[in-house]
């Protein structure tokens, strides 16, 4: 079973006669069913049903000879509504089946963010009409977070938080210019890393380290697509799996400037979510290229 079926409220299947029956209610009552003919000439099929508000489950497969629907893989996805970059976006097909992975180098974080990509479809649709595919296409990330907790908030100094955001500025200019080779840049980025280094240890001993860190995006695990995240809260609500009444809390969090929609299960949340307050967890990073 997919370990991430728990975040979009299906936790207590106990066997794969419960997931069989789920996913075929997933083909027998769906809300969304896209097939595109990818590269080999083969049907691509992808059917959705929600269970929640922007969240459920996806089955992918083809049409054999005989018009029979053959499964091949399924995920849980949540899709998010807000619009978290339009950098460049790279997709790769994975090796082992017909889904795909995207990159995204965001110059807020410094890294490259490699997610799940939940609209293969449109994708492989898209791509046949090179026309249809815009060089800095709109991407909106989203989390399924396998657990997660609720922090307070870090009290902070407004005039410390507008050099802040300047400071964040300049340092996007440094990494764009660092990325096209610039050695001065280099060098000022590697001695600010020095520097704040150097600040931390002083601040560790008396300090606590969530007091210091106010939020961070960074690879979590051996899976190129999870990450560790810690965020500030800006938009909560709640939803409720249709089959199985399980509770889901969806939040929009600004981690590092970047915004993105996060989906965790009740059960597995630590804590009340508050606009203003901190999340805390580890997440499968999904991607909708619009």
């Amino acid at each position: 079973m997919h370990e991430f079926l728990k975040t979009v409220g299906f936790s207590d299947l106990k066997s794969k006669k419960d997931l069989d029956a789920i996913l075929r209610d997933v083909l027998d009552n769906y809300d969304t069913k896209k097939i595109v003919e990818n590269e080999k000439h083969h049907s691509f099929v992808e059917i959705s049903k929600e269970y929640g508000y922007d969240c459920g489950i996806t089955v992918c497969g083809e049409y054999d000879e005989d018009g029979e629907f053959q499964m091949e893989y399924y995920h849980p996805y949540f899709t998010g509504g807000q619009i978290t970059t339009y950098e460049d976006v790279s997709v790769e097909r994975h090796a082992a089946t017909e889904s795909y992975a995207g990159g995204c180098d965001d110059l807020r974080l410094g890294i490259t963010l490699i997610f799940y990509l939940i609209n293969a479809a449109d994708y492989l649709n898209a791509r046949r009409e090179p026309k249809e595919l815009k060089a800095q296409p709109p991407l909106r990330l989203s989390g399924l977070a396998r657990d997660g907790m609720i922090l307070l908030p870090v009290r902070k100094d407004p005039e410390k938080v507008a050099k802040e955001k300047d400071s964040w500025q300049q340092k996007s200019s440094l990494l764009a210019a660092a990325r096209d080779g610039d050695e001065d840049a280099i060098e000022s980025l590697t001695m600010e890393d020095i520097d704040t280094y150097a600040m931390i240890s002083r601040r560790i001993v008396h300090e606590d380290v969530l007091s210091i860190v106010d939020n961070y995006f960074m690879p979590y695990g051996l899976e190129c697509d999870q990450y560790s995240i810690l965020g500030e809260i800006t938009d909560v609500s709640k939803t409720v799996n249709s089959m199985t009444g399980e509770k889901l809390w969806q939040m929009s969090i600004l981690c590092n400037d970047v915004p993105l929609d996060i989906c965790v299960n009740e059960k597995d949340l630590l804590g009340e979510p508050e606009v203003g307050r901190r999340f805390k967890g580890q997440i499968w990073l999904q991607g909708t290229i619009n």
